[in-house]
């Protein structure tokens, strides 16, 4: 199997969207079979001759949407539909020896979506899960409501009520299995082709989701406010997706100038903004901003938020606001697919919430994760202070760093591993190569030490000292 002449350098498509393809297709053809290990991204760029960024876009697009799978420390592979493996196939014929370096259990992973795993309330969330088995009615173990069980749609009504100044009725939410799920649903509210102003950088796996649901993503540039308003108004796309409370990856906050000229766009437009309110919880600077739902006086705004980061990502529960307008359409194809959240989970979720224990964790959180990022800072200044340029510090659980001199990002991340730091690049954000070289680095599920650590074995590994 050789991919090469699968791959059209003059073609509009990019090159990872030509990979995905050729992948997905194998995969469907059963060309790859179920358990098959896939190259390396090192081995797969040298291969096809190019970067390890564009191997890793596409195989972060088809881990995203289930074709393949990660092992820990031994690299990607196909799956079944089920999630289930067989026995491994042999590698292609392409794959090399040379191997990707393997993560030791000594690697300091500055993954951002990583949060601090071991200051969960354990122990509380075991005694709501079984009190919630313990009075369940025989109701519950049958099919629930399809946008959500209505105990936990009121409890997130009154909790974006009291913190994100979201106003809704719990007839307005759709939950379901984490934030890729809504999107996919999402798209289906609105016509096939349908285009969205989409931030430029932004969540590559948000926009993957997006154009492989049917509509037509328009890179929109981002300055030092958030998504340029002027640029949409050039393009007038029916949707705009935006991340205001703490852009990805560059972190910054839209001011509420910039939220009051996006929300007039809309609306002169008849538009609608999708907030993605990912990690809206945590700021450490200045004060509180509404959201932009709390904001909007005339429903344009599809507001989208997670428990992931706010209490674990293996939950894979996430909840979307949908404005009036859009609220009959959006039951109607709720009940295309049932519930997609355990109905046990979402009472557990409900009660947790309910019995204060969710918003004491939220608090608690606060605290530590603003130590981190003291330390993180510190650490930088100390260590990096001269070599680098930290952006997106005043809210959520990572920082972009902007590195000075001419290594490029690759080599970055490669030379960092060899000291065994992982870090993440930044451009898979971009719709075409940045001007700066620059790298993202989450710090919630590191301790202070890691941290501290950490950065200090990155000024090794990038200036040798």
């Amino acid at each position: 199997m050789d991919i090469t002449p699968f791959l059209n350098r003059e073609h509009d498509e990019p090159l990872y969207q030509q990979l995905y393809t050729f992948f997905k297709n194998e995969i469907h053809s059963g060309h790859i079979q179920p358990g098959t290990k896939l190259p390396s991204k090192r081995a797969l760029s040298r291969h096809l001759n190019v970067s390890q960024t564009t191997v890793e876009h596409a195989y972060d697009q088809l881990t995203a949407e289930g074709y393949l799978i990660t092992k820990p420390r031994k690299g990607w592979y196909a799956a079944e539909a089920d999630g289930v493996f067989q026995a491994f196939s042999p590698p292609p014929p392409f794959e090399t020896a040379e191997e990707e370096a393997p993560l030791s259990e000594e690697v300091i992973d500055f993954h951002h979506g990583h949060v601090d795993l071991s200051s969960f309330p354990i122990s509380a969330w075991k005694k709501t899960l079984a009190k919630t088995i313990d009075i369940s009615s025989a109701e519950l173990f049958q099919s629930g409501p399809p946008a959500g069980d209505l105990s936990l749609r009121k409890m997130i009504a009154v909790y974006l009520r009291e913190s994100r100044g979201v106003v809704c009725s719990p007839e307005q939410i759709i939950v379901g299995a984490g934030t890729p799920i809504l999107l996919q649903f999402l798209c289906r509210l609105f016509p096939r082709g349908a285009a969205v102003g989409f931030e430029n950088p932004g969540f590559h796996r948000s926009k993957s989701v997006l154009q492989t649901g049917g509509l037509k993503v328009i890179p929109t540039a981002v300055d030092d406010s958030g998504i340029c308003v002027n640029e949409l108004a050039q393009h007038q796309p029916a949707l705009a997706y935006v991340t205001p409370s703490h852009q990805f990856p560059l972190g910054m906050i839209m001011p509420v100038g910039r939220r009051m000229k996006l929300l007039d766009w809309a609306t002169s437009r008849g538009a609608y903004i999708i907030e993605d309110d990912y990690d809206g919880e945590f700021r450490y600077a200045g004060q509180p901003i509404p959201s932009l739902h709390g904001l909007d006086q005339n429903d344009r705004v599809i507001y989208m938020g997670t428990f992931s980061k706010s209490l674990i990502p293996s939950l894979r529960v996430s909840y979307m606001v949908l404005p009036l307008p859009l609220a009959e359409k959006g039951h109607e194809l709720a009940s295309l697919y049932k519930h997609t959240v355990s109905r046990h989970l979402q009472q557990a979720i409900a009660k947790f919430m309910e019995n204060g224990e969710y918003q004491r964790h939220i608090n608690r959180m606060r605290t530590l994760y603003r130590k981190k990022r003291k330390t993180l800072l510190e650490a930088v200044i100390r260590e990096l202070g001269g070599y680098a340029a930290i952006k997106g510090e005043n809210a959520g659980l990572h920082i972009i760093l902007e590195i000075q001199g001419e290594q490029s990002e690759e080599r970055l991340i490669l030379k960092a591993l060899e000291e065994g730091v992982k870090v993440y690049p930044a451009s898979v954000s971009y719709a075409a190569p940045p001007q700066n070289t620059a790298v993202l680095l989450g710090f919630g599920g590191l301790s202070e030490e890691e941290i501290a650590l950490g950065i200090k074995r990155l000024q090794k590994a990038w200036f040798g000292q």
